[in-house]
């Protein structure tokens, strides 16, 4: 080698010596609670921080597999478990920005990536000799004498390595291999998709006329949007809080559909984010997958690990829902339908992008409420201190702010919680407002789990965020939440409770680590207070007068609560039978998208369907997150939640017995045991779907 060669060899080496030197992956995080130092990570730190943390588990992974010593649940199972410290926090904090804070170098980085990042997963889990161990370890476990946590955690890692194709030949490992890599792309390409699609449309309103109906806090917000993008007027966009309150406010009919057929087409449109092909090729190489795994469909891979257990006991549920609620949800429409008669003529048939408008109308002339009359009651530092206050009440938590918490924007706040005792007992980030870089909806998650150091005993305290799409301030009125948005918060702060209380020996069974179908009981169990005056009253107070909320609004947002509750039932079920629809197939599809979703969930539509949408191309719950297979989820916990919320109801709100018990058996337990074992353990019985019934006001023929 000659004399240049050498000396660029030493250049680069030093080069990338100094970039490692500056990366802040590869020290320990001198930060409070060593929480991610947001402030310091860049993209460029990430690929070489997550080629180094491959690197790291690999070597742990050759540790473990030439191991002479005998197979036993330390030196496999549980150094299985601890491996790959760097590229789970490294990992942990690049998800968290593609979710929340994202740009196109991130987004560029993660399709860049994910081959690397399938490769290494299959490498471990494809691993003959490391399967052997683990399997060595199974076969014994019944002479081990392993504690109820070992046991959980033993039997999880050999059903990941047998679900991931541990047990195929060689041949079969290969394809494998090829096809979770095309998948990993293709759901990643489909959510950048649905992303860019939705930042890129804009709705943009010069004429004062067009604004008619749309309240002042509206369109104050719209002029705050149109600023913000260098246009004149006033624009909305398809984030939540510009395309609700436009479909429920404005009068103006052709704008409503213009905005809506925007939002229901996202992904099936004629352009570079057109998402068509890429939904048949996941749903295809999902059933492939599964078929080589050796299930019939991808439903019944995916059911063998939820409490539903099989699909008959899914669509058993949603046949359920649907003969119980369908008769009602027609009257609803029927309803609906009658007063726009009134205003529009007799021939006048109700389209969706006139269902919030009419439904806003009726509710109001019925029950005298609607969402303005209660947003100034909903300010959402008030919200905020009403929902910690509704944890310590109930649990003795308490909550701190800590400014010297590093976080990735400045609308982010992180806090400090304390348990009753005064222990530190995690980390809470808040992420309110929608930007360009967010993607839409709400969302918890963590950048650090919950695990307990088996050498030291130390239990390490986990980083819990919570990320969601809130209206925004605007120069003359602070962040006023609608009803819809205040019951949001609540239900991500009941996925938080499960993070934060989460108490297990180890992070793959900690905190939200339990069955899809278990995981929404926490969150939506937490939504029944929103329409509790004792707890309204702890905080609802008007944001300019500081005078409470008044009783007799607080009886008619009860009197409202199930206000066309039975369509918002129907509509889920529909989204679950579309969900199961894909997932049970077990024959290639190449048939036409649009005609299949309006096939699969045909029996669960009330209002008429519209030519050009499609829900497959946008619904990234099902295609690029993880509810494939289990959209049914939702309407499965919410029978656990209603149910489990009557004890409250017999018990007292704020019991602290229940709240103990809820806390000791469901929030903390995580994945240790099956959730239906843990659940009877809280409330003593099985669930049955009456208390939902009967929170809905619907009777219960027995």
């Amino acid at each position: 080698m000659n004399i240049r060669k050498i000396t660029a060899t030493l250049i680069a080496t030093f080069v990338i010596s100094m970039m490692n030197a500056q990366n802040p992956f590869f020290e320990k995080y001198n930060t409070p609670h060593e929480t991610v130092p947001f402030d310091k990570i860049k993209v460029e730190h990430f690929e070489p921080a997550i080629l180094e943390g491959m690197k790291e588990q690999n070597v742990e992974i050759d540790q473990i597999i030439n191991n002479t010593d005998a197979p036993n649940f330390d030196n496999t199972i549980l150094a299985l478990e601890v491996s790959g410290d760097l590229l789970s926090r490294v990992m942990r904090a690049f998800s968290c920005l593609q979710g929340a804070e994202t740009n196109d170098d991130l987004l560029a980085l993660a399709q860049k990536m994910a081959p690397a990042l399938n490769a290494h997963s299959n490498n471990i889990q494809l691993n003959e000799v490391l399967f052997d161990r683990v399997k060595s370890v199974y076969n014994q476990r019944a002479e081990l004498n392993l504690n109820i946590e070992q046991n959980r955690l033993l039997e999880k890692t050999f059903k990941n390595f047998a679900r991931s194709g541990a047990n195929l030949s060689k041949e079969d490992q290969q394809t494998y291999r090829q096809l979770s890599e095309k998948l990993n792309l293709l759901s990643l390409k489909y959510s950048q998709n649905n992303l860019k699609e939705t930042n890129e449309y804009v709705l943009s309103i010069t004429s004062p006329e067009e604004l008619i109906g749309l309240p002042e806090d509206v369109v104050a917000a719209a002029l705050e949007t149109a600023k913000e993008k260098g246009l004149e007027g006033w624009a909305f966009t398809l984030h939540a809080p510009s395309y609700i309150p436009f479909m429920k406010y404005s009068k103006n009919r052709e704008l409503r559909r213009e905005l809506y057929m925007a939002y229901n087409t996202k992904g099936s449109n004629n352009n570079e984010y057109n998402n068509i092909d890429i939904v048949k090729d996941i749903v295809n190489l999902r059933m492939e997958i599964a078929q080589l795994l050796g299930y019939d469909n991808f439903a019944q891979y995916v059911l063998t690990e939820r409490m539903a257990e099989n699909s008959d006991a899914v669509y058993g549920l949603l046949n359920q829902l649907i003969d119980a609620y369908m008769p009602i949800a027609q009257n609803e429409l029927n309803e609906l339908q009658e007063l726009a008669r009134k205003d529009q003529g007799s021939d006048f048939t109700v389209m969706p992008w006139d269902w919030s408008f009419y439904a806003d109308q009726l509710k109001d002339q019925k029950f005298n409420i609607n969402e303005e009359m209660l947003r100034p009651y909903f300010e959402l530092e008030s919200v905020k201190e009403g929902v910690f206050g509704l944890a310590t009440k109930l649990y003795g938590i308490t909550f701190k702010k800590n400014n010297d918490i590093p976080v990735y924007h400045k609308d982010v706040d992180a806090y400090d919680v304390f348990d009753k005792d005064g222990k530190f007992l995690s980390v809470l980030y808040t992420d309110f407002h929608p930007r360009a870089g967010k993607r839409s909806g709400a969302w918890m998650t963590e950048s650090k789990g919950q695990w307990i150091d088996q050498q030291t005993g130390e239990n390490s305290r986990p980083h819990v965020m919570i990320v969601m799409n809130f209206t925004k301030p605007t120069e003359s009125k602070p962040s006023l939440l609608t009803f819809d948005e205040f019951e949001t918060f609540l239900h991500e702060f009941g996925h938080a409770l499960h993070g934060i209380f989460a108490n297990s020996s180890y992070n793959s069974l900690s905190g939200t680590s339990v069955y899809r179908d278990f995981v929404e009981l926490p969150s939506q169990i937490l939504e029944n207070y929103a329409t509790e005056e004792e707890f309204l009253n702890t905080f609802a107070k008007h944001y300019q007068t500081n005078e409470n909320i008044p009783s007799d609004l607080i009886d008619r947002i009860k009197d409202a609560a199930n206000f066309n509750a039975a369509y918002a039932c129907i509509r889920q079920v529909s989204f679950g039978l579309l969900d199961m629809g894909w997932f049970t197939r077990n024959t290639p599809f190449d048939g036409d998208v649009k005609e299949f979703e309006r096939e699969a969930w045909s029996k669960a539509q009330i209002l008429p369907v519209v030519d050009n949408t499609c829900m497959s191309t946008q619904f990234s719950h099902i295609f690029a997150g993880g509810y494939s297979a289990g959209y049914y989820s939702y309407k499965w916990a919410e029978v656990l939640d209603a149910d489990a919320f009557s004890l409250f109801k017999e018990k007292g709100l704020f019991d602290q017995e229940v709240a103990k018990s809820f806390r000791d058996n469901i929030l903390s337990t995580g994945g240790t045991e099956h959730p239906m074992v843990i659940y009877k353990r809280f409330r003593g019985q099985e669930p049955t779907i009456d208390a939902l019934l009967k929170r809905n006001g619907i009777e219960v023929n027995k």
